[in-house]
C-alpha cells in the first residue's frame, strides 16, 4: 500500500468499530430484552397525555416551506461567515472576493425576490 492509503487506515478502523458497535448493540438488546407485548405496552403515549382522535391529520404545505426556507437561507448566511473573517482589505480577499460575495447576494435577493412573488409566505389563502 502506498501512504495515501494508510493516511486513511485510522479512519476506516474507527468507521469499523462504530458499526461494530451499533450492530453488536441492536443484536444484544434484541435477543436479551422483554418479548412481552401487551395492549398496555403497545399503546400509543406521547408525554403522558391520553391520545385524543387521529395522529394523521394533515398540515398545510405551508409550514414545511416555511421551514425549507428558513433552513435554505440560514445556510447561504453561514457561507457570508468565512467571507466577512477573510475579508481584511487589501492582504485579504480583496476586490475579486468582494466581488465575488456581491455576485452571491444578487443571487440571495434574487431567491428572495423569487420567493415573496410567488406568495410563498403568504398566510391567507
Amino acid at each position: 500500500m502506498n501512504n495515501a492509503a494508510i493516511d486513511y487506515l485510522p479512519i476506516a478502523f474507527t468507521f469499523l468499530v462504530a458499526a461494530g458497535f451499533v450492530v453488536t448493540t441492536l443484536f444484544v438488546t434484541h435477543r436479551l430484552g422483554p418479548h412481552r407485548k401487551t395492549k398496555k405496552k403497545l399503546d400509543t403515549f406521547e408525554c403522558g397525555i391520553e391520545v385524543q382522535g387521529n395522529a394523521r391529520v394533515p398540515f398545510s404545505v405551508k409550514y414545511f416551506l416555511v421551514a425549507i426556507l428558513f433552513v435554505l437561507f440560514d445556510v447561504e448566511v453561514i457561507f457570508m461567515y468565512p467571507w466577512a473573517v477573510n475579508f481584511k482589505g487589501p492582504e485579504g480577499l480583496g476586490i475579486v472576493g468582494f466581488i465575488e460575495m456581491m455576485t452571491f447576494l444578487l443571487f440571495l435577493i434574487i431567491g428572495f425576490y423569487y420567493i415573496m412573488k410567488r406568495g410563498a409566505l403568504k398566510w391567507e389563502e
